[in-house]
């Protein structure tokens, strides 16, 4: 992760900088940063000052979706008042926050918490874009356990590639943030990573790799991934526990989207 000291007219954050989800260096109280799959922006807090995202990039702070025309040049804003962060929209379609809940353009703006924040700007043929936020707390650091607390690292899962490929399209939702989400089907998933690599994917071979997964995790100790400790009917349990281990561990976060919106960018570069 890059680790320099955030000055106070801001920063770019690279390309290949690490997902927000896994936190920011210590920071100024209240700073905040954005990150989209272009790059970002970090910048300390003070009232007025304004961050900017949208499709624009010359004109933005952090692009996002800049290939895609259903995204606006100037989608959204980051605001701060009276030491807080606030969000904006300022864009033709919604934006969309944790558990499902909307920011429409012309509403009024919603405070953001301390902490990780991922917003989600809908875009053509299904495909969503991802902006992570990341607001530092008070003392600028990451949020801390009560003084006495052991910390501990999440244990992250080694995945395969084809593993990986095929969990973020099961779990696509949960690493959305929907509301109740649940696991996408095995045909779904086959037929969505068909797009990406034509012929190579059938349900029967999706159930099989999930199953592969579910079966090693549960070896080494997660509970919750087989028949007889969930009992009938199973329904998606299975899945959904699994996922959620992979998403608590942080061995799936909400950049890893991107992988699967491959084939939207393809078929939007044909279109063009």
């Amino acid at each position: 992760m890059e680790g320099s000291t955030l000055i106070a007219d801001g920063r770019r954050l690279s390309s290949s900088h690490d997902s927000l989800a896994f936190g920011v260096p210590r920071s100024a109280p209240g700073a905040i940063y954005a990150l989209a799959i272009s790059g970002g922006f970090a910048v300390g807090p003070s009232d007025g000052r304004t961050v900017v995202f949208g499709r624009n990039k010359p004109e933005v702070h952090v692009c996002i979706g800049e290939d895609d025309r259903r995204v606006s040049r100037r989608h959204g804003l980051l605001t701060c008042q009276d030491g807080r962060w606030w969000v904006s929209n300022t864009g033709r379609l919604p934006i969309r926050l944790p558990d499902s809940q909307w920011l429409f353009s012309d509403e009024e703006s919603l405070p953001l918490a301390a902490g990780y924040t991922p917003l989600f700007v809908p875009g053509t043929r299904g495909r969503e874009h991802l902006l992570e936020l990341y607001v530092a707390g008070a003392d600028g650091a990451r949020p801390a356990p009560r003084p006495g607390d052991v910390t501990e690292p999440p244990r992250t899962w080694r995945l395969r590639a084809d593993e990986r490929l095929v969990l973020i399209a099961l779990g696509q939702r949960y690493l959305r943030h929907e509301s109740d989400p649940q696991p996408m089907g095995r045909q779904q998933v086959a037929d969505q990573l068909n797009d990406l690599r034509p012929g190579t994917w059938t349900a029967r071979k999706v159930e099989h790799t999930v199953t592969a997964v579910r079966a090693r995790l549960s070896k080494s100790g997660v509970p919750g991934l087989t028949r007889e400790e969930v009992g009938e009917p199973v329904g998606n349990k299975l899945n959904d526990n699994l996922l959620r281990e992979l998403l608590l561990s942080t061995t799936l976060v909400p950049p890893d989207l991107r992988v699967i919106e491959t084939a939207g960018d393809d078929a939007g570069e044909q279109e063009r």
